[in-house]
């Protein structure tokens, strides 16, 4: 695969690439533009080709009262010198934030990623959605840091509440442009005219613009479409609890880590064999991780190991759900947690260390905000037999399929697969699948937090 940007000398300043291509569309040469900017045909050449990358504002006057360019076109070539001039010869692409911490588990996810919104690839519009917490911002991160190695500039934005997993970048005219572009997609003032000063900085060379966090209501596609169509280049990879449904739009759902497998019938949901070596698991792996960086001592043996499976299992591998229960550990030990967590798995979802985002109003919000068929059919599944506080640790493993959902809700069987559908995207419903048989189920997080649930708070709270 290659990600090597073939933009040229232009990658630093889009001035050349501008001059030339108008010149090239009203049929000028050289040595004609020059005698009618007043412009040395020697400085024309050095604009074009790169070497001069920091015009003066009477250089760039002339050149577009030369090239006859309207005000758009000419706010497009002004914006190119501005950008020379701030970066300088040496400044390179823009960058993605810098992540703290490494990203464990999720290998196949940023791959398909990179593959799929790489210069090679075949998407321009890549939308990640899931449960809140589930770790969009930091495949986001991985998919950005990776493609800005290969050589793709990145631009990064983020909407007030996204998740805050990466140390911010600072004021600069990248920021100003990503800004820029986001309230043509968003703001009140009018779109078109905000793309093609774009287009003229970014130029055709590929760029991926990440917009983290973003808001349950997508923008207005024309001007979305518009974006696309001014920056040919463009890749747009987006993170949000639920999908835009935009025309072209790439849903791509993030699910939780994978789990052990349970005790007892030696399988999982996805029929793996039970795996003597649980500890290599994803889940596992992260909550290990967090459990030591709150408690910095000798790794945990025997019955701590396995607690911690336990736990991994009890919230589904979910990783907002496991660093929030790890940070609970400054104040109580894994026996409890444990305990307290076969009894309510929701009780440690407020994580210890004051974080803004809590992930529990969170997830009673992407509950709540289910249009009424889904979330109808959610309750009724959190109410049907093998789920509920009766059913203890075993309502873990308990699945079902499609056809079942006609019995559950007396609804035809395409209702029930759209309404499945959109819980699935939700990632309110988990989905496996094995020897050509889709299996489902309702993660214990979500079925505690359906309205109506019983939730065992003061169990919770002397268990601690």
């Amino acid at each position: 695969m290659n990600l090597t940007v073939t933009a040229g000398p232009a990658q630093d300043t889009q001035v050349g690439a501008l001059i030339r291509a108008h010149r090239l569309r009203i049929g000028l040469t050289q040595r004609e533009l020059a005698d009618l900017s007043t412009i040395s045909v020697r400085a024309i050449r050095d604009l074009e080709h790169g070497r001069a990358r920091r015009p003066r504002t009477d250089t760039v006057r002339l050149m577009a009262d030369a090239l006859r360019l309207g005000p758009r076109a000419r706010a497009a070539l002004e914006d190119a010198a501005q950008l020379g001039r701030a970066l300088g010869v040496t400044a390179g692409p823009p960058a993605p934030p810098d992540a703290p911490q490494p990203l464990l588990g999720r290998n196949t996810e940023t791959g398909t990623l990179v593959r799929e919104l790489s210069p090679d690839g075949e998407e321009r519009l890549t939308h990640v959605v899931g449960l809140p917490g589930v770790g969009k911002t930091r495949v986001a991160l991985a998919v950005a840091a990776t493609l800005h190695g290969g050589g793709m500039p990145v631009l990064w934005h983020a909407f007030p509440g996204a998740a805050r997993e990466y140390l911010p970048t600072g004021p600069g005219i990248w920021t100003e442009l990503t800004d820029r572009l986001v309230a043509g997609l968003y703001g009140d003032e009018p779109g078109p005219e905000n793309t093609e000063p774009a287009g003229g900085l970014l130029g055709e060379g590929p760029v991926l613009l990440v917009l983290d966090g973003a808001p349950a209501g997508a923008p207005r596609f024309d001007r979305l479409t518009r974006l696309l169509h001014d920056v040919p280049g463009l890749r747009l990879l987006v993170t949000s609890d639920e999908p835009w449904q935009a025309p072209g739009e790439r849903l791509f759902l993030l699910c939780p880590l994978p789990v052990p497998a349970a005790d007892g019938n030696g399988s999982d949901l996805s029929g793996r064999p039970a795996d003597p070596g649980a500890e290599g698991e994803p889940a596992v792996r992260m909550f290990l991780d967090q459990v030591r960086r709150v408690r910095p001592e000798p790794a945990a043996a025997g019955a701590d190991r396995e607690r911690a499976v336990r736990i991994c299992r009890l919230l589904d591998g979910h990783p907002g759900a496991l660093s929030a229960a790890a940070s609970w550990l400054v104040v109580s030990d894994l026996a409890a947690l444990c305990d307290t967590l076969e009894a309510d798995p929701t009780a440690f979802l407020d994580h210890l260390g004051g974080r803004a985002d809590c992930l529990r109003e969170s997830l009673r919000n992407r509950i709540g905000r289910l249009p009424a068929g889904p979330r109808t059919l959610l309750t009724a599944l959190c109410a049907a037999p093998g789920g509920g506080e009766s059913a203890g640790a075993g309502a873990l493993e308990d699945s079902f399929q499609l056809p079942a959902l006609t019995a559950l809700t007396g609804r035809s069987l395409p209702e029930c697969g759209r309404l499945l559908r959109e819980l699935l995207l939700s990632g309110l419903v988990r989905a496996a699948h094995e020897e050509g048989a889709s299996h489902f189920r309702v993660p214990a997080l979500v079925r505690a937090l359906v309205p109506g649930a019983a939730v065992c708070a003061p169990q919770a709270t002397a268990a601690v």
